[in-house]
């Protein structure tokens, strides 16, 4: 544009801002995408979690709420008199899956505090040991004593405003904790309670609340220590309302195995059984992967790396859930077009936003590329050129996968609700074990599968007419269109097979058809439902890798949950020690394979000569060679005298490095020669 003035100056063209590419910053988007994904999944686990914990917790809270009262009853029954020597204890087991249980212990004790008493506190084994057996008393002291309590409940003593807690802990023994009690609860017993807070509880217990110790993992404790502590607790039950929660992560025997019967007769024990880990990680599975809600999806092999390592390692939900956002993070990471992977209304936006540079990494994903491929040859060409073509395209494809996620679960979940009552559970026992097989190829192309529609076709009319029932309640959800008139046809089905007259299906005619080699009104409407069943089937369990677009929402790196999430300390030590650039990224370290630099640690060149000796290591012969490796890092004159000497200074670093390989289990010493040690580990892994 050209301008034409009598006097000179300058001027100022504004773009137009209409005109203006509107471009999305990716890396600030999918940050916020992953970041908001990463707080659903950490949020819903924690919901489920509490669901599943509802029931025990509630009983639990139950029996202490009753222990509770029963301290304040004055009785002179025997009976009441014998109970009333024993201390309340419930044994609370929580299966093997010990890192969940801090989750739920958590949960404990916030309901404990809220409703029952400010008096709940929780020990673990770890910090115990190694340590007197007034130490578990110490603790339970310390954490009571320094417990805090808001100011509508009771003031502190003024003489002990100021003090340190730990002047404040006059003696470590139960007589102190008894001391410190009666003082609490007679400034309690001039408090009025709000309405809202212990409103379960009568007055009387709101004065004087119990004290309820948790022992988070009740196997890892010393008995010795336990059992003294039971013992002198029995003592003072009359003027100590004390409760016992045990964590029992194995089986309630542990309480006869650790606790002889004179300990054990003293409490008054009650079981609580929780949930098992498998019915948590279905629930899990269910709530968050197999859902068309949660953009995120994980592909067959990834998923079942998770589950492998669930089921062999750990049984942790925990840390299954750790996995899955491990995998949310790095596919967030490593795919630029993982902005994508949100909401419905935010991906089709963010699609519209897409750069010439991500239109360019989307042309390239191979499902994109099949996709074209099936296309006329001028639609192929706009594909191709034109950018604002393939941004519409994108949008259509994005809501194309959605819709096959809706109808897939639906589709899915009413198959494992037909196949899983059936005997050897062809199609496996859990919907999970079905997901895996339909992501990993054709489920319809299986022998498993042909065997559960065989199974279904032997089926009597009740049981057939109640398994198509249970599918057409868990279609009803599904709002989509086609899950619709799948639902209508489904049910049509199941009015057809309730009105057949029973006539026909008598044992004589159809024996008689058998004979005759023809089908009753029975059978035909039979496998004409599973026929329609096996439509639907093929039509909405197809893989997902066939869907355009996919790699935006899946991921599939198995190698590398694999890599970070299977310890391999063996591994990784001897790496450790025989490449040492591997881990310090040093330019010095840098050697040819089986060689070792002689700038090396210590421990690294004496890794690297103990594997050229055999079962027995001559410990002089080794301190010589080493001697000789290092004096080449001194820069020493190999002709000279000096070279290879050994000095105080490397026999004491020799004597150190010797002692963190017999500390990593790579050496031993032997009786059968005092200048000897034995080797321990032979190859590579």
């Amino acid at each position: 544009m050209t301008t034409s003035s009598v006097s000179k100056g300058c001027f100022v063209f504004k773009p137009d801002l209409k005109k203006r590419k509107r471009t999305v910053d990716i890396g600030k988007e999918r940050f916020s995408i992953c970041r908001s994904l990463w707080e659903k999944i950490k949020t819903d686990t924690e919901i489920l979690q509490d669901e599943l914990n509802k029931k025990i917790l509630d009983s639990l809270l139950e029996f202490i709420k009753k222990c509770t009262s029963s301290f304040q009853c004055r009785s002179d029954e025997w009976s009441c008199l014998m109970r009333a020597s024993e201390i309340p204890t419930a044994a609370l087991v929580l299966g093997v899956n010990v890192p969940d249980h801090d989750m739920t212990f958590q949960s404990l004790s916030d309901l404990l505090q809220e409703s029952v008493t400010p008096f709940a506190v929780s020990v673990q084994a770890k910090e115990c040991s190694g340590m007197p057996k007034s130490n578990l008393m110490q603790k339970l002291l310390e954490r009571l004593m320094g417990v805090r309590v808001t100011e509508e409940e009771y003031e502190e003593d003024p003489s002990l405003s100021g003090v340190p807690l730990q002047q404040k802990r006059v003696s470590c023994s139960i007589g102190a904790l008894c001391q410190w009690y009666k003082a609490v609860t007679n400034v309690r017993k001039h408090i009025k309670f709000s309405p809202g807070k212990y409103c379960s509880l009568e007055n009387d217990v709101l004065q004087c609340p119990p004290i309820v110790v948790i022992f988070k993992d009740f196997e890892a404790f010393n008995p010795h220590v336990l059992q003294d502590f039971i013992f002198i607790c029995s003592r003072y039950i009359q003027e100590l309302p004390l409760l016992l929660v045990f964590g029992i992560a194995t089986s309630p025997c542990t309480i006869q195995h650790m606790l002889p019967h004179s300990v054990s007769s003293l409490l008054c024990i009650e079981l609580f059984q929780s949930l098992s880990c498998t019915q948590h990680l279905a629930t899990v599975i269910d709530k968050l992967i197999l859902t068309a809600e949660f953009p995120f999806k994980l592909s067959g092999k990834v998923l079942q790396v998770l589950v492998n390592i669930f089921l062999y390692h750990d049984f942790s939900v925990r840390n299954f859930v750790k996995g899955l956002q491990l995998a949310l993070l790095e596919h967030f990471h490593s795919q630029p077009l993982s902005v994508l992977c949100c909401k419905k209304k935010h991906a089709l936006l963010n699609a519209q936003k897409l750069s010439h540079q991500h239109l360019e990494m989307l042309r390239q994903l191979p499902s994109f590329m099949r996709y074209v491929e099936a296309q006329e040859p001028q639609e192929q060409v706009q594909l191709l050129t034109s950018d604002k073509y393939v941004k519409e395209v994108c949008q259509k494809l994005l809501k194309d996968i959605r819709k096959y996620h809706k109808n897939y679960y639906c589709i899915l979940r009413c198959l494992s609700s037909l196949t899983s009552s059936l005997p050897k559970y062809p199609l496996g026992k859990h919907i999970r074990e079905l997901h895996m097989s339909c992501l990993e190829r054709n489920i319809w192309e299986t022998n498993e599968y042909e065997s559960a529609i065989q199974l279904l076709r032997l089926l009597a009319k009740d049981e057939l007419v109640a398994t198509l029932k249970k599918c057409a309640d868990i279609l009803k959800p599904c709002k989509t269109k086609k899950m619709n008139s799948v639902l209508q046809q489904l049910e049509d089905y199941i009015v057809k097979l309730e009105h057949l007259d029973s006539k026909f299906i008598t044992l004589l005619e159809m024996k008689g058809s058998r004979r005759t080699k023809k089908m009753t009104p029975f059978e035909m409407l039979k496998n004409e439902a599973l026929d329609f069943i096996d439509c639907f089937v093929r039509s909405h369990l197809s893989p997902p890798e066939l869907q355009p677009l996919h790699e935006v929402c899946y991921y599939s790196s198995s190698g590398f949950l694999r890599q970070h999430l299977n310890a391999t300390p063996r591994t990784s030590i001897q790496t450790a020690l025989s490449q040492p650039f591997y881990y310090l990224q040093n330019e010095n370290l840098k050697t040819d394979a089986g060689t070792v630099s002689s700038s090396a640690p210590d421990i690294c060149i004496v890794y690297k000569l103990h594997l050229e000796c055999g079962r027995l290591i001559n410990l002089y012969d080794w301190l010589e060679a080493y001697a000789t490796v290092v004096s080449g890092a001194e820069g020493k004159d190999p002709d000279s005298e000096e070279y290879g000497k050994v000095d105080e200074l490397k026999h004491a670093r020799f004597i150190k490095a010797v002692s963190e390989l017999e500390f990593l289990g790579f050496v031993k010493s032997t009786k059968q020669k005092t200048d000897h040690v034995a080797r321990l580990t032979w190859g590579g892994c």
